[in-house]
């Protein structure tokens, strides 16, 4: 049985296609939605064209009290958002709410109360044209169309839209067929604050939507979700010559130092890897411990993996839920088993968990790890721990750069001092020391990738002025009838010019002064 299947049978000449939607933990059927149409597609942007001009006069007091009601719905419906989370991904209500409610929250409240400062106009100094003065305005695009994933439905698709919003443009969201209803969900909520109509919107359907949706003339493309159709977003967007941020790949890793603390690190480590089934772009997906510690560090990493509670929500207390996407178990498999067909032994798990009808594939330890394998190179987005020893922090540092990916990694040692040294050698977009998973939740920091991981950012003042032309404003400190560069142009103007360039560039004087 499919999580997403094609309703079947006779369809009207312009009736929409529908796909059913199952429960991926019990696969029971959640419900079904309609693929929106490129005609649907097209008019949502248009609504949102047309709600532009009045969302974007609006003072930033105003765009923040409508964020603050959307927050305040969220807050009121949290049970009711809990349960469509869970039943579109599977994952325990605990990380429902603690990982998608609350970042969502705290990201309606962070940029609501910040925007205005963080877009305010901005005076320079002007190095040489002293009689000039320049001001950076930023002003928002247009139209937004944003494309999430299934992994993190709720939170993904509220954070760049809050974003987007706050710099005064409209959105089109497009959630993924696979957890469809939570997007769903989000539309209700910003409906039940009172958002104008057409500022944000929701079109559901497959594939075919959002290639719709980067035809339909948007202003800009976020788009978060797997390498190989973000190559096909940013070539779309580059044929219309619109900017997009994509949020790709990773393949993160977890270097643990000769002093790191070891219980600290296992339950990071555990935590890291095994998290919504190991289905986060920053997910620990491989650790480098050097051989002091490596010893004790499995054997304690053993030791709670096989202390997790797996299964459905509805059996009450869990640790780890199921796989979101079914194609995804079969590349976890795929992982696996190049790995142990290359020397890789099992040391706990392996295997989809015979104890549920859902898709579960137990928390899963792997050592005598190499990068001759798929499970060290490529992502593998589910719950699995490669464990490769090294003989020192310089090796495990060359290991962990070895990689197309270029997200997140995480760096465990009692000297900070030592751990940013390592950081600043990391080729990647986030460095954590001495912790995981929380680089995406630090609504400050900007976040994004290097490498096969990415284009842009999103969060902090960078990601939300990822949303705006920057405009440079330059007025006179004084005017005059006319300019000295001016025309016309004569004899004696190019050599008092020529003797400038002398001056200013040869002189000891004029380099002092440029200086």
């Amino acid at each position: 049985m499919a999580l997403l299947q094609p309703v079947e049978g006779p369809r009207a000449l312009h009736e929409r296609r529908k796909l059913e939607v199952f429960d991926p933990a019990t696969l029971e059927r959640v419900g079904e939605i309609e693929v929106a149409t490129t005609e649907d597609v097209q008019v949502a942007v248009e609504h949102a064209r047309k709600a532009f001009e009045s969302w974007r006069s609006l003072s930033f007091r105003e765009r923040e009290r409508y964020m603050l009601a959307v927050r305040d719905v969220i807050v009121e419906r949290t049970d009711e958002i809990a349960e469509t989370i869970c039943r579109d991904t599977g994952k325990p209500r605990l990380e429902a709410v603690t990982l998608e409610i609350l970042g969502a929250c705290d990201a309606l409240t962070y940029y609501a109360k910040n925007a205005e400062r963080l877009l305010s106009d901005e005076k320079k100094n002007l190095h040489l044209m002293k009689h000039k003065k320049l001001v950076l305005s930023y002003r928002p695009m247009g139209v937004i169309g944003i494309i999430t994933p299934w992994n993190f439905p709720f939170l993904l698709s509220l954070n760049p839209t809050v974003q987007a919003l706050m710099a005064g443009n409209t959105v089109v969201l497009k959630p993924s067929e696979v957890t469809p209803f939570v997007g769903i969900m989000l539309e209700r909520v910003f409906e039940a604050a009172g958002l104008p109509t057409g500022v944000f919107q929701v079109v559901t359907g497959d594939g075919t939507t959002g290639a719709a949706l980067l035809e339909a003339g948007c202003d800009k493309i976020s788009f978060t979700g797997s390498v190989r159709t973000g190559r096909k977003v940013a070539e779309t967007c580059g044929a219309r010559l619109i900017p997009c941020t994509l949020e790709l790949g990773g393949k993160d890793p977890m270097i643990v130092c000769d002093d790191a603390e070891l219980e600290r690190a296992a339950r990071g480590a555990v935590y890291g890897a095994f998290c919504n089934s190991g289905q986060i772009c920053i997910s620990t997906e491989r650790v480098y411990v050097t051989e002091k510690l490596a010893q004790p560090f499995v054997a304690r990493v053993v030791e709670l993996t096989q202390e997790l509670r797996q299964g459905p929500e509805v059996e009450g207390d869990v640790d780890v839920g199921a796989i979101t996407f079914p194609p995804q178990l079969d590349i976890i498999e795929r992982h696996v088993k190049d790995a142990t067909d290359k020397g890789a032994r099992v040391l706990t798990g392996g295997r989809r968990n015979p104890n549920y009808a859902g898709y579960f594939y137990e928390p899963t330890v792997l050592v005598d790890v190499d990068h001759t394998m798929e499970i060290m190179c490529e992502e593998t987005f589910g719950p699995v721990l490669p464990i490769q020893v090294v003989r020192d922090e310089s090796e495990a540092l060359r290991l962990a750069n070895d990689t197309q990916f270029g997200l997140n990694a995480n760096v465990w040692t009692r000297d900070r001092h030592k751990g940013k040294q390592i950081a600043n050698q990391l080729n990647s977009g986030a460095v954590v020391v001495d912790d995981c998973l929380v680089a995406y939740g630090i609504a400050e920091s900007p976040f994004g990738g290097v490498n096969q991981s990415g284009i842009g950012r999103v969060n902090g003042e960078m990601g939300l002025k990822s949303n705006c032309h920057v405009q440079s404003v330059i007025t006179g400190r004084f005017t005059s009838k006319r300019e000295y560069l001016w025309f016309p142009y004569s004899a004696k103007k190019l050599r008092f010019l020529r003797k400038a360039v002398d001056f200013l560039y040869r002189s000891r004087f004029g380099k002092l002064l440029g200086n």
